[in-house]
């Protein structure tokens, strides 16, 4: 089972879904587009409140043209060990200035959370037994120092990388 879970706790009612050969959007839900589809769709209409699926190996800079269009964009994560998806959202947040949701699907793990906050993702599509239990008691690992700036500002400012501090939660 998939819940949605973010800094404010778990999500009741979330409208998208990932669409497959055996899953479609109902009535009430929304789909996540693969890059392609959604690109496809964006230059046939003028609609907004889009939402898109980004793949390790898409090219996000595609996004850009349409990211004003867009309310969610979900972040695979296939395997625990696969980090592209963490420059991804870097990216979306850093570079292209995407404001919108930015939400980690797949192989979402509870000790890769925290650095999934720091690179700007807000929303976690999590179905690990053990991370959703550690989230349903607000127990995220603790992080003391980080060694490189991130879409999130360390406490104080600190200029250099062995004085960052974790930023706190809002």
């Amino acid at each position: 089972m998939t819940k949605i879970w973010r800094e404010t706790g778990f999500v009741d009612h979330d409208p998208w879904v990932i669409e497959t050969d055996e899953i479609k959007a109902g009535e009430a839900q929304k789909p996540l587009l693969g890059l392609d589809a959604l690109i496809a769709k964006a230059e046939e209409s003028n609609e907004s409140g889009l939402g898109v699926l980004i793949k390790p190996a898409d090219d996000v800079i595609r996004l850009q043209p349409y990211l004003d269009r867009l309310d969610i964009v979900a972040v695979a994560f296939p395997a625990f060990s696969d980090g592209r998806s963490f420059s991804h959202a870097s990216l979306l947040r850093q570079r292209l200035a995407y404001a919108g949701e930015l939400r980690a699907v797949g192989d979402v793990l509870i000790d890769q959370i925290p650095l999934m906050l720091r690179v700007g993702i807000d929303s976690f599509a999590v179905t690990n037994e053990t991370a959703l239990k550690r989230l349903a008691e607000n127990r995220l690992p603790g992080i003391p120092h980080y060694y490189q700036p991130a879409a999130r500002r360390a406490e104080g400012g600190q200029a250099y990388s062995w004085r960052r501090l974790p930023a706190k939660s809002a």
